[in-house]
Parts: structure tokens; sequence; C-alpha cells
């Protein structure tokens, strides 16, 4: 129903393009499927599953290939060379992102270092968020409420492992990663609370599918109006209104001196104190602080999605759950509470599990698009100034010319290798890499790390009656964050 207009006046333009296709050179472009005139390759589009789309076609026309929406034209690279070539020998002809229309509202018109250009501005921003919201220090500061909640979450299942209930460990996570959120960035556990934590949480919600919605107009500017025709233009205006109520009521309440003590020190009381003593050589905006928020809430949820995907992987390879528990287990012995992230430091097995689920299900599949700045080259191919280049790290982490075996899931590979997610080994960067690589992993990966241990720990794991491990799909949601499509559901039994 979206494109129902745009189909309507595709007849209108079609000669009028045909004609205008002929009159125009050919560039050095990569090799690529054919498209049609005025829509590209958008038929073919796999809006679900891109990663494996693009893989499938590097499989046909190699690690570099083109593609084209609109006018628009796209580069995939699939290989940890190209990979290294476009973020980090040339990041700097590749360091500007595509505006995307959900993107830029929602961040306050590419207030953030997701969406900013590279400038000055973007440069001073991101130092603000390595420096002072997620530098290690920072990181270990948040650990108490890390592992409250993670206690909490833990209490909870053993609840339910006492009466053999099935624990939707999905649902769960989702909490988890919520209530960290807003313990971390705003100081507010939502206890007896439960409007507004469902207010909350449905904010969290909409502002995903803002982010992730196929607006038309950032394909073809001609016709925005089918977005507004749609409703979806509306909708994205709700979405930041009910954000930007949100962010100012929490503003307000941190500039009370009255404040819970609970929001010292949290990141809205940081950049508050960040704006206020001018500690930063760029005059912070409320708009800045409310754009740096929604770029925090939207990426930490990758961690929900990146505890189920490694559990998955666990229950479907059961020497390995085994063995990874022991070592967890064996180390920290046998207690009445939970692990603590100190614990987790000296579990090399574990942190090869970690490794080993970013690797076959990293939950950013296509790392974020980049746009160049200026005409280049790779692999000999002339990249044009405005061209949308895709690095597919999902096919990357599973190249066999790199990894033995690349579809099984072996942690064993890790183990003696210095290969890490950090940015610095291009055949594994499910965080991305140089200037614009993530700068919040070692909080996100931190939370991950803590709640899949305890899992680990506390828990043995069954399969519901009737399931056996081969019915443990690996079907994905649509989205940036690659979610699995259907919940994990599992019976606990308590270990302790």
């Amino acid at each position: 129903m979206i494109f129902f207009p745009l189909l309507v006046a595709f007849p209108i333009l079609l000669i009028f393009l045909l004609a205008k296709g002929k009159k125009s050179g050919k560039n050095n472009l990569p090799p690529g499927p054919i498209g049609l005139p005025f829509i590209g390759n958008l038929h073919q589009f796999d809006g679900v599953t891109p990663h494996l789309y693009y893989w499938k076609l590097s499989k046909k026309y190699g690690k570099i290939f083109s593609l084209k929406l609109d006018s628009t034209p796209m580069v995939v690279v699939s290989s940890a060379k190209l990979a290294k070539e476009v973020l980090k020998i040339q990041d700097l002809e590749f360091l500007n992102i595509p505006s995307i229309l959900g993107q830029q509202k929602l961040s306050y018109n590419g207030r953030e270092i997701i969406s900013a250009p590279y400038n000055d501005y973007w440069r001073e921003m991101r130092k603000i968020c390595v420096l002072h919201l997620f530098s290690l220090k920072k990181v270990q500061y948040f650990s108490p409420i890390r592992e409250d909640e993670v206690s909490r979450m833990i209490k909870r299942i053993s609840q339910q492992a006492n009466t053999s209930q099935v624990t939707n460990l999905s649902k769960l996570m989702i909490s988890l990663t919520s209530n960290i959120i807003s313990g971390v960035a705003f100081g507010i556990r939502y206890d007896g609370q439960a409007h507004e934590k469902r207010r909350f949480d449905e904010l969290l919600q909409e502002s995903a599918t803002m982010l992730t919605s196929v607006f038309v107009s950032d394909y073809f500017p001609y016709f925005g109006w089918i977005d507004k025709f749609t409703g979806l233009i509306d909708r994205l205006e709700k979405s930041f209104k009910d954000l930007d109520e949100f962010y100012e009521d929490l503003i307000e309440q941190h500039l009370d001196p009255n404040r819970p003590k609970s929001m010292e020190g949290d990141i809205i009381d940081l950049l508050l104190h960040l704006k206020k003593e001018k500690l930063t050589p760029i005059d912070l905006t409320l708009e800045d602080i409310k754009a740096i928020l929604m770029w925090y809430l939207q990426g930490q949820k990758l961690e929900p999605a990146a505890v189920i995907w490694a559990m998955a992987a666990l229950m479907k390879n059961p020497k390995v759950m085994k063995k990874v528990q022991e070592e967890v287990r064996k180390s920290v012995g046998k207690r009445d509470h939970i692990l603590k992230e100190d614990d987790i430091q000296n579990l090399p097995y574990f942190k090869a599990v970690i490794k080993e689920s970013f690797r076959l299900h990293p939950s950013v599949p296509v790392l974020l698009p980049r746009k160049s700045m200026k005409k280049s080259t790779l692999e000999g191919y002339e990249i044009q100034p405005g061209t949308t280049i895709y690095v597919n790290s999902w096919a990357i982490a599973r190249d066999p010319e790199i990894w033995e075996n690349p579809e099984e899931f072996i942690p064993e590979r890790f183990l003696n290798n210095n290969i890490d997610f950090k940015g610095q080994d291009f055949e594994f960067i499910p965080f991305g890499a140089g200037r614009r690589g993530c700068p919040g992993i070692a909080l996100g990966v931190a939370s991950m790390e803590l709640a899949l241990s305890n899992l680990l720990y506390a828990f043995d794991w069954e399969l519901p009656c009737g399931m056996t491990k081969e019915d443990i799909d690996t079907n994905v949601r649509p989205g940036i964050t690659v979610h699995k499509k259907n919940d994990l559901c599992l019976i606990p039994k308590n270990h302790l």
C-alpha cells in the first residue's frame, strides 16, 4: 500500500527515465544485478535480512558489487580487506552517514554521533561520549546498577524454576535491558510505577520502529508526499513529540535540587554538569543532550539480542554449554548470590563463547551505511561522491577464506589468539571500526557478559516438552538490530 501511488506514477516517468539513461555515460562501477529505471534494484531488495541478500549477491558478483535505489548508487563490500579499506585506510573518504528521515528527526536534526556529519561538532560529541560517558571508569561506576538488575532477574527465574515454569528469556532480557537503561541514564527504577514503566517501554519500541521504517522520501525525494499520505510522517512527528516531552520531564527532575540521590552521576546528570560548567569546547544545548539520550537508548538495545543469540547457540550445542558452565561454576565455587563483574574477567572459554556468538550472530550484521565524500577507488572501481557504502560484517565473519568451518559454533577458535571485536581485526567487526565505530562497546558488553554468565551459573536449561535442539530457529525480525524472530523459551532448573 505504501508504494501504490508510486507505482501509479511509474509509467508516466518510465519513458523519460529510459531516455535519460541512454544519455548517461557509464562509470567504472563494480558489477551487480541489473535494475529497473527509476526504482533501480528496490524491487529485489530484502528488507528483513539484507545481510543474507547481500551475501547471496556477493557469491555471484564478488566481494564488492553495486546496486541502485532510485538515482542513488550503492556499493556493498564483503571482505576483511575491503572493510579495512573503507573503515580505516580510506576512512576520511567514507566518514559521512546518509541522511535518513527517521534518524534525522529523532536525533534533533543529526545532533548525535550516529547521524551527525563528520565535522568539528561531531568530533567534540564523540569526545564527550568516549571521555565522559563511556570511559572504563564510567563503565565500572555503573556496575552496581547492572549487578542489582541481574540479581533481580535471577531471583525471578529461580521462582519460575521452583514450579518448573517455562521462562521466556527474550522478554526477560528486554525487561532487564530497559531497567539497566533507566538506571544508568536517568537514575530511576520504575518499582511500583507500572504506568511509567509501560510508557518508557512503549517509547523505546516506537522510536525503534520509526528508526527502521522505510520512508519513500529517503529514496525518492519527489514522492515524499506518499509518507504523508500513508500517515508515516504524522506517526514520526508524534513519536518525536512524545520522546521530547519524556526527555523534558527527566531533565526537569534532574534540575530539581531535591532530586533523588540515585540521579547523581547518571548520564543526564553528567551531561547537565558538562553544560553548566562549560567543560566542552562546544556549548552543549538541551537538544544536544536529548539527542545523546536517543542514541544511548537505541544503542543499548543490542544487549538483549546478543544474550538471546548466545543462549540459542548454546542450546543447539550442548557440549559447548556443558564446558562453559563447568568453567563458570568452577571458577567461583558454590554461592547463594550472583556472579559479580570482577568474577568474569578470568574466564577464557566464556569469553570465547561471547566472541563466537558475536561472530555468528552479530546484532548489527550490516554496519551503518557510509556516504562517500569525494571520488575514490576500491579494488580498481571508481566510487563517485554521494555513493552509499555498506559493509556486510555478517558475511565477513562467515568467510571460509578466513574462518575454518564458518557455519559451526566453535568457541575454541578464539582461544590462544588475540582476535577481538573492538575494531582492530577487520575479519571480526560486529561493532564497526574506525572513527565511526561504536564508542559504547564496553558498556554494552559488560551488561551482556554479566547477564549471560549468571544465566549459565545459576541454572541448567532444558527445552520445552516436545522440542529438540534442531527446533531452535535462527529466523530474524526486521530492523537495524537483528533480534530472534521467535522468542526463546526454556525451562530453568535451579543449580544451587
